[in-house]
């Protein structure tokens, strides 16, 4: 069974995104349109996302217009999105919704998953769920040189110190990278 991993950036003062719930401040980072293959958990099988994230980034990239785009941002693998509502997919996605509490969708992530990684992408209120659930192993975070006066959390949680052990911390470009091992 693979490792599920919140991989994510934030802001220097720990916003995933901007009181916009965008992410156009870390993409005007030098290097961030074309980011170091150190920045990316390169195991997962799957990846997971909130409806914001989800949406933010058909939006952006405009992906119900050109759909090939999915393919460059995704690949070909399972993407699981946390909703209670109707959104609609890229042709040829392999998008999957789903509603409810973390562990009771679990069961369907790691099955598409097999024995790879798990990636939680966004946001930092669903990967909180993971840790809730017991099933966040790890979180890796991309600090990029920018304050934001407000938006979305990193991690809107409190988690002391004892269940964080620190793995690695090196500069990847412009960006601090962080990963810490999650203790339950």
């Amino acid at each position: 069974m693979g490792r599920i991993i919140f991989d994510t950036a934030t802001s220097l003062n720990g916003y995933i995104a901007d009181e916009d719930n965008s992410l156009a401040w870390l993409f005007a980072v030098d290097g961030a349109d074309t980011p170091d293959e150190a920045l990316f958990t390169a195991q997962a099988a799957v990846l997971v996302e909130g409806s914001t994230t989800y949406e933010w980034v058909l939006s952006a990239e405009d992906l119900l217009a050109h759909p090939e785009k999915w393919q460059g941002f995704y690949g070909s693998r399972p993407t699981f999105v946390f909703t209670t509502r109707q959104l609609p997919v890229p042709d040829g996605a392999d998008v999957r919704f789903v509603s409810g509490p973390v562990v009771d969708a679990l069961p369907a992530i790691r099955g598409a998953a097999g024995d790879g990684d798990i990636w939680v992408v966004g946001g930092g209120d669903l990967a909180g769920q993971f840790l809730d659930a017991g099933a966040l192993d790890e979180i890796a975070i991309s600090v990029a040189p920018v304050a934001l006066s407000g938006g979305a959390p990193l991690f809107p949680r409190r988690v002391g110190s004892d269940r964080l052990r620190l793995l690695s911390a090196t500069a990847v470009g412009q960006f601090a990278r962080l990963r810490y091992a999650v203790t339950n």
